[in-house]
């Protein structure tokens, strides 16, 4: 059942039924990419639904269905006219009425959604409506330093607020001396190094009234909730607190319960984390070796539609972006590479080369996934495949943002074949075409898992472990394990307490724990494993010859 708020609604559940990719559905007319024009003429049911919001919490305040709707102090009105800024985003229409009324507000939207705005103007309206302070009156959090960073942008646009930007990578000197001197009515911090001036008491936290919690759940991902936690605990109690998030987990759900009161949430699209459909995706399956040579063919194609498109790389490891960005240059590609060792006035730069397009092939590691709000990336690329679904969502959401259209492209291989029924539940709700050879991949790996706990005495199998200490591989079909046992020393903590010594096989032990020879032979059946190795060769013999068929 769905409920409508008005004025006196005790509770509400605002239910819409349209695709989340409909939640921005326009091109922006300003630069800023904030302007994603909402119908005014809509009442609020049309909109709800037309833009698939839900609202829950008592009291929740209508949306604010145009800029004129409110009556934003004199300063306010002024700079948004001189930016352009004349309707706002659908998630800003719902958020703004709340966070103007001083309630606690969590907002589950995907990025791209011109949520920044969404607490940074209720900001600017408190500092200026209240008397001047000494002392922070808004602090907002955020994981990473990008992110940090581009709040910041936002925050310097307007000069409403003295504002501060406190990251690790960089130096705490001049830093402090920010804090010290400007008196800043806003700081925006990583978690990390706000806990550090906190403890340090280079700054005091009594005087904040206005938290943000941005991608709160990227934030526990990181594991930053200590953090939170102890920061949270230096502020009042009397204050208004905001939390974004991108899902909406139990973890974040208790975050807000311990340090909200009487929030209302608001959902953009459904709670769990989907692929924009606005991105064609293709993955390719192939092998590891074959993946430089790929990657090489298809930044040829990207670059043959326009030298200008812009494009993120991401590799698995540190090293492995620093040596594909020198491999790229030294080809004539023009690139750079982003990781967490990266000095931070490095990664300034290499940021500042990939915005203007100098350098417009990035090659990252997961630091850029989260936080790189760059509007016109045309591709990302997976050459390696992330740890997570939620990864590879989050990593091709770099591109297709504010409506536009996108392009990513992965390379799968059987290292990841543990992977392959995630990755194509995303294609599926996505509405993507899959290639077979991923179901094929999905199969042999649901295989090579039955397999597994057979090979480990897992099915059936009765007396195939000593006390979990017997290494032998222990039949299925019942019967005791084989091999040795091992007998690990100093079980309580000593210094040998990992130090596995083998006890030779004794034949007369053989009904205690079962044949060895027999064992062996039924746990492992050379024959199952050859077939499965075969198929696997058979199932990737056809990629080298069908090379880029579906990404033509």
């Amino acid at each position: 059942m769905s409920y409508y708020p008005t004025n006196g609604t005790t509770d509400v559940a605002i239910t819409g039924t349209s695709a989340t990719a409909a939640i921005v559905s326009h091109q922006p007319h300003h630069q800023n990419g904030l302007n994603l024009r909402v119908d005014p003429n809509l009442d609020a049911k049309e909109f709800w639904r037309k833009y698939d919001i839900t609202v829950h919490g008592k009291d929740a305040p209508l949306p604010l269905m145009s800029m004129v709707s409110y009556k934003w102090p004199q300063r306010i009105q002024e700079a948004l006219e001189a930016d352009q800024f004349t309707a706002p985003t659908p998630i800003q229409c719902q958020s703004w009425p709340i966070a103007l009324s001083g309630r606690d507000l969590v907002g589950v939207a995907q990025t791209g959604s011109g949520k920044t705005l969404c607490y940074v103007l209720p900001a600017f309206v408190k500092i200026l409506k209240d008397r001047p302070q000494r002392g922070p009156k808004c602090l907002v959090l955020a994981p990473t330093r990008e992110l940090a960073q581009q709040i910041q942008e936002v925050v310097r646009r307007y000069r409403f607020a003295n504002n501060v930007c406190l990251y690790g990578g960089a130096s705490r000197g001049p830093q402090m001396r920010q804090l010290r001197e400007m008196n800043p009515q806003i700081i925006i911090a990583t978690p990390g190094r706000m806990i550090d001036f906190v403890e340090s008491r280079t700054v005091d936290l009594r005087t904040v009234d206005y938290l943000v919690l941005d991608e709160a759940d990227r934030m526990l991902d990181m594991g930053f909730e200590p953090q939170l936690k102890k920061i949270i605990a230096q502020l009042p109690r009397e204050r208004q607190t905001l939390m974004w998030s991108a899902t909406w987990p139990k973890e974040v759900k208790a975050l807000a319960a311990q340090y909200m009161a009487d929030y209302i949430q608001i959902n953009v699209g459904g709670t769990e984390l989907t692929a924009n459909k606005n991105i064609k995706q293709y993955v390719e399956v192939c092998e590891e070796f074959d993946k430089k040579q790929k990657l090489f063919d298809l930044l040829t194609k990207i670059r043959a539609d326009s030298r200008e498109n812009k494009t993120i790389i991401f590799a698995e490891t540190k090293r492995k972006t620093n040596d594909l960005a020198n491999e790229l240059r030294a080809s004539g590609w023009p690139s750079a590479c982003i990781h967490g060792d990266k000095p931070q006035h490095e990664r300034d730069w290499v940021l500042k080369e990939f915005r203007t397009g100098r350098s417009p092939i990035l090659v990252a590691t997961d630091v850029a996934a989260r936080g790189l709000d760059v509007d016109d990336i045309k591709c990302v690329i997976n050459y390696d495949y992330p740890n997570s679904g939620e990864d590879y969502v989050h990593r091709i959401g770099r591109t297709g943002r504010r409506d536009k259209k996108g392009t990513a492209f992965t390379f799968f291989t059987s290292a990841n074949a543990k992977q392959a029924n995630e990755l194509i539940d995303v294609l599926k709700e996505a509405e993507q075409v899959i290639e077979p050879k991923l179901y094929d991949l999905a199969q042999q790996s649901r295989y090579m898992g039955n397999n597994k706990r057979r090979r480990y005495g897992h099915v059936g199998g009765g007396g195939g472990w000593s006390n979990g200490r017997s290494n032998g591989y222990g039949g299925s079909g019942g019967g005791g394990s084989g091999g040795y046992k091992r007998k690990f020393e100093g079980q309580n903590g000593g210094p040998d307490a990992k130090r596995p010594v083998r006890r030779d096989y004794d034949s007369s032990s053989s009904k205690r724990f079962g044949s060895q020879s027999s064992s062996y032979t039924n746990g492992y059946n050379s024959q199952n494993k050859s077939s499965v190795t075969s198929n696997s060769y058979s199932s990737n013999g056809t990629v080298s010859a069908n090379r880029y068929s579906s990404w033509d």
